[in-house]
C-alpha cells in the first residue's frame, strides 16, 4: 500500500519545538554559532598572543591566512561525506574532533604550534556546509532559502559575537584567580569544551531527514535524495553553474571573512579609534547576521515565486553588485560618520548576497546537495584566502616603504608611519576587491536553468504551498 511521503516543513515556526525540522534548525544553528565562535575566538586576544608568543607581523598575517585555508579542503570533503553518511553523523564528528585543536590552541608555547592550531581550527568552518545540507533536507522549496539563510546567518553571528563573548569568558576566569596574561588560554579551552558538548547534543537530538536517519532509511530500502550513487562527483564538477556560485560565494562570504580579520586594525589606523570602539563596530557588523542573511534568502524565495529559478539568479546578481559598490565607496571615505554608514550598507548587502547564494544552491542538483554545498562553501574560503594575500602583500610593501622613509626618526615615528601606510594599503585593497565583486555580480547572470528544471521547481513550489497534492511513494 502506498503511504504519503513525509513532507518537509513548509514554514519557519521557530517555537514549534516538537517539529523535527524546527528542532534541527535550532540545534544546527547553535552548533554553527559555536563553531564560528571558536574559529575566530582568538581574534580579540591577538595583542596578548603576539606578546606572549612573540609573533612577528608576518606570522600574524599567516595565522589569518591559515585560519581560512584549512576550511577550503574541509568544505570540499564534508559535502561528499554528508551525501554518504548524512549530516547528523558528519556534524557530530566535526564538533567532537574540531574541539581538539581549539583546546590545544590554549596550550601552545611557540609560534609554530600556534600556526598549526590555527590551520586545523579552520576545519570547523566546514560546519557551514553541513548546516546548509541539513536545512535543505528539512525544509520545502517555498521556505528553504529563508531557512538556509537564517541558520547560516545566526551561525555566522558567532564570528563577531566572540568580540564580546571571549573577553567575558576571560574576565570570568580572571575572577577565579587566573592571571590576565593567561586568560586567553583558558578561554580557548572553554570554547573547545563547549564545541565537544554540542557534538554530543547533535548526535542524540537531531536526525538526517524528516523521515529519519539516512542509515535507517537505507536499511529499510527507502530512496533518499542524497543517495551516493545517484550522481557521480565528477558529474557534479562538470556543471559550470557550481563554479559560478563558487566565485560568487568567494566574493560575498570570502570578503566578509576578510573584513572580520582586518577591520579592527583598519578602523583604528584610519580613523584613530580606540581598540574597544573599533571592536564594537565590528561586533555590530556581525550582529546584522541576525536578520541580514535571512533577508537575502527571503527575497531569493520571493523572486523565486515571482520569476521562477531565474528570479533567484536576478536577485543574487543585483545584491552582489550593490555589495561591491558599497565596499568601493567605503574604501574611499575619510569621515568616520560616512564610513560607518557605508560599512553598515556593505554589511547588509554582503550578508544578503550570502543568503541569496544559498537560495539558489538547493536547485542546482537536488541529488547531490552535499557536494554542491561543499564546493560552493569552499569558494567562500578561497575568496578569503586570496583577499587576505592581496591585503598582506599591499601592506607589507607599504610598511617597508614607510620604514625606509622614516629611518632614524625614532621608534614611535616609524610605528606611526607603518600604521598609516598599512591603512592606505588596505584601503586600496578594499577598492580593488569591491571592483572585482561588481564584476562578479554581472557574471552571476550567466547561471541558467533548463525549462525542465523550471517546471520541476514550479511543481514543487505549488506542492509546498498546498496548491498541488504531494507525490506518493
Amino acid at each position: 500500500m502506498n503511504t504519503p511521503k513525509q513532507t518537509k516543513s513548509t514554514n519557519l515556526n521557530l517555537l514549534n519545538f516538537k517539529n523535527v525540522s524546527i528542532r534541527t534548525f535550532w540545534i544546527t544553528s547553535i552548533s554553527f554559532f559555536m563553531c564560528f565562535f571558536a574559529w575566530f575566538g582568538i581574534v580579540p586576544f591577538m595583542p596578548d598572543v603576539v606578546k606572549d608568543l612573540g609573533l612577528t607581523p608576518d606570522q600574524k598575517w599567516n595565522s589569518i591566512i591559515l585560519a581560512v585555508s584549512g576550511t577550503v579542503f574541509a568544505r570540499l570533503l564534508i559535502g561528499k561525506l554528508c551525501d554518504k553518511y548524512g549530516p547528523r553523523k558528519c556534524y557530530t564528528w566535526l564538533l567532537i574532533l574540531g574541539a581538539i585543536p581549539v583546546i590545544l590552541c590554549g596550550l601552545v608555547q611557540t609560534p609554530l604550534q600556534f600556526l598549526i592550531c590555527r590551520l586545523f581550527i579552520g576545519f570547523i568552518g566546514a560546519s557551514f556546509v553541513i548546516t546548509q545540507v541539513h536545512t535543505s533536507l528539512m525544509f520545502a522549496p517555498n521556505i528553504v532559502g529563508t531557512a538556509n539563510a537564517t541558520s547560516a546567518g545566526w551561525g555566522n553571528l558567532g564570528g563577531g559575537a566572540n568580540r564580546l563573548g571571549m573577553p567575558l569568558i576571560a574576565a570570568a576566569v580572571v575572577s577565579f584567580g587566573v592571571a590576565d596574561a593567561e586568560a586567553w588560554r583558558y578561554s580557548m579551552v572553554i570554547a573547545g569544551i563547549i564545541c565537544f558538548l554540542m557534538g554530543i547534543v547533535y548526535h542524540f537530538f537531531t536526525q538526517d531527514t524528516p523521515e529519519g536517519n539516512i542509515s535507517d532509511l537505507r536499511a529499510a530500502g527507502k530512496t533518499i535524495e542524497t543517495k551516493k550513487d545517484q550522481v557521480k562527483f565528477l558529474t557534479v564538477l562538470k556543471d559550470y553553474r557550481i563554479w559560478i556560485l563558487f566565485v560568487v560565494y568567494a566574493a560575498s562570504f570570502g570578503i566578509e571573512l576578510t573584513v572580520y580579520g582586518t577591520m579592527d586594525d583598519y578602523l583604528q589606523n584610519t580613523f584613530q579609534l580606540e581598540r574597544l570602539t573599533a571592536g564594537n563596530i565590528v561586533l555590530s557588523f556581525a550582529l546584522m547576521n541576525i536578520f541580514a542573511r535571512t533577508l537575502g534568502g527571503f527575497f531569493g524565495d520571493k523572486f523565486g515565486k515571482l520569476k521562477g529559478l531565474r528570479g533567484r539568479v536576478l536577485f543574487l546578481s543585483f545584491i552582489l553588485t550593490l555589495q561591491g559598490i558599497m565596499l568601493v565607496t567605503f574604501s574611499s571615505t575619510t569621515s568616520i560618520t560616512i564610513g560607518i554608514v557605508f560599512l553598515i550598507l556593505f554589511s547588509l548587502s554582503v550578508q544578503m548576497a550570502e543568503g541569496a547564494t544559498f537560495s539558489v544552491v538547493p536547485f542546482i542538483n537536488k541529488k547531490a546537495i552535499g557536494a554542491v554545498s561543499g564546493i560552493v562553501g569552499a569558494g567562500g574560503n578561497v575568496g578569503a584566502f586570496l583577499a587576505a594575500l592581496l591585503l598582506k602583500s599591499k601592506s607589507a610593501v607599504a610598511e617597508k616603504a614607510a620604514i625606509a622613509a622614516n629611518q632614524g626618526l625614532g621608534e614611535d615615528v616609524i610605528n606611526s608611519a607603518q600604521a598609516a601606510a598599512s591603512s592606505a594599503a588596505v584601503s586600496q585593497g578594499y577598492l580593488v576587491i569591491g571592483c572585482i565583486v561588481v564584476i562578479t555580480g554581472a557574471v552571476a547572470l550567466a547561471i541558467k536553468f533548463s525549462k525542465e528544471d523550471e517546471k520541476i521547481a514550479d511543481t514543487e513550489l505549488k506542492q509546498s504551498l498546498g496548491k498541488l497534492a504531494p507525490v506518493n511513494s
